[in-house]
């Protein structure tokens, strides 16, 4: 498929926009309301390669939503295809619970390759249920296994999953049991000063509230992060106050669970998003692109904390093979190729235009990101605030041009690009152009 998304002659569009709209009719039917990416990107995938996906309808789109960052080679790579046809034409066995396999052992040794190094030599690896949620639930036990405690901080702004265990810990809950701290937001920083004094303040806050007798802080059995906080508006954490938070940790005696279900891989211009700063967590949490495009989610940490009893964090679909082996494929491509480097001068290139782009829309409030992990927030050019309105006008002028884009911050004002490492200069710019041109259209459109 060619790179550049628009229609796809000879393919019977009428024809395909018809059967299109009743598979879209059926799904509104039967699945429930839950359903979300559905809602906002009523398109019907029928073919997929890189970043290019082609609707049912004939029309073929750029798709920067990449699984939500799961695929780090974009759809269908081909030594992700190998791989996988290599295990099914293998008659290995396709689920075998926590069994020692090749295919796991391979996967093992690769991910802990690519493990910070001070880490990797004294680690231990927790294969969970498929989903980043269950790593993060899997993160929390073991650190109040570990500690005997059950407390836990987290920050505002946060998103670890959809489990209860993990939405204590994101910033939406309703039900707080979790002390949240302040994340440092140059834009809408919680102080009012951004920049290195903000993130001073919030590190600042932070040590003083676990040290103050009466600052009401249970004992904590450890402190989870984001490196870049994605759902929360794509927010990098600064390398100082990261290193800070490290500090602060490490002299409590408090775990550090580092969250890089959506940062891992290469996706900020480092193998880990911790390692910007050159962090070392207690603990990893893993997903998401660690799958190569399959469900696959686990847990490394020092060895350490390994306390917890057999089946103390169990679930049937830890020996996902297929997934394992995707993954190993995944992770030596990127490894090998160096796409972590090249996601770091990419998403510079894209971060610099964009901020072009913003200097002539006052609409465009702030440019931010790290990587190819971008945000671009929306905002009423006379009274700064959050345009959510305009951020959902956008995504669907994008959509009308053929670019997948979803959004995120806190009043789902952020504007998100998730493409995949890679990604071509080519391609770069044609997403950029279809976003340059769609939003001045949102703009008029909701003015």
């Amino acid at each position: 498929m060619p790179p550049q998304g628009g229609r796809v002659p000879g393919r019977g569009e009428r024809g395909g926009s018809v059967a299109a709209d009743g598979i879209l009719r059926r799904q509104a039917q039967r699945e429930s309301a839950a359903r979300t990416y559905a809602r906002s990107l009523p398109i019907v995938p029928v073919r997929a390669r890189g970043l290019t996906i082609e609707g049912a309808d004939g029309r073929r789109y750029l798709d920067c939503l990449s699984g939500a960052g799961t695929l780090a080679l974009g759809h269908n790579h081909p030594v992700v295809l190998e791989a996988v046809r290599g295990v099914l034409d293998s008659g290995a066995p396709l689920h075998v619970l926590d069994l020692a396999t090749p295919v796991k052992d391979a996967f093992t040794t690769e991910l802990f390759t690519n493990l910070p190094p001070a880490l990797a030599a004294d680690a231990r690896i927790q294969f969970c249920g498929p989903a980043g949620t269950d790593a993060v639930e899997a993160a929390l036990k073991l650190v109040r296994t570990a500690t005997g405690r059950s407390g836990l901080l987290a920050f505002t702004g946060a998103y670890h999953g959809m489990t209860a265990g993990a939405l204590d810990a994101s910033g939406g809950a309703p039900d707080v049991r979790v002390t949240r701290l302040p994340y440092p937001h140059d834009f809408r920083c919680p102080f009012g000063v951004g920049g290195a004094e903000g993130a001073e303040l919030a590190a600042r806050w932070t040590e003083n509230l676990l040290d103050d007798p009466k600052g009401g802080v249970p004992a904590p059995a450890g402190l989870i992060v984001e490196p870049v906080q994605g759902e929360g508006g794509v927010i990098p954490a600064p390398d100082a106050w990261l290193r800070r938070m490290r500090e602060i940790t490490t002299a409590r005696a408090i775990p550090l669970i580092a969250d890089e279900v959506q940062t891992g891989v290469g996706r900020t211009g480092a193998f880990w998003g911790v390692d910007h700063a050159g962090v070392v967590p207690d603990v990893m949490v893993l997903s998401k692109a660690i799958g190569g495009s399959l469900p696959l989610a686990v847990i490394v940490y020092r060895a350490g904390l390994d306390v917890w009893a057999p089946g103390a964090h169990a679930g049937t679909f830890r020996g996902n093979q297929l997934a394992m082996a995707a993954g190993t494929a995944t992770l030596a491509f990127v490894r090998e190729n160096r796409l972590a480097e090249r996601a770091a001068v990419l998403g510079e290139r894209m971060l610099t235009a964009l901020r072009g782009l913003a200097a002539g829309h006052p609409c465009m409030g702030d440019v931010r990101g790290r990587g190819l992990m971008i945000g671009v927030e929306l905002v009423d050019p006379e009274s700064g605030a959050a345009a959510p309105a305009l951020a959902a006008a956008v995504r669907q002028e994008c959509l009308d041009r053929g670019l997948i884009v979803e959004l995120g911050g806190r009043h789902g004002a952020v504007v998100r690009l998730l493409p995949p490492l890679t990604l071509t200069d080519e391609q770069a710019a044609a997403v950029l152009d279809r976003l340059a041109d769609a939003i001045p259209a949102a703009a008029r459109r909701t003015h």
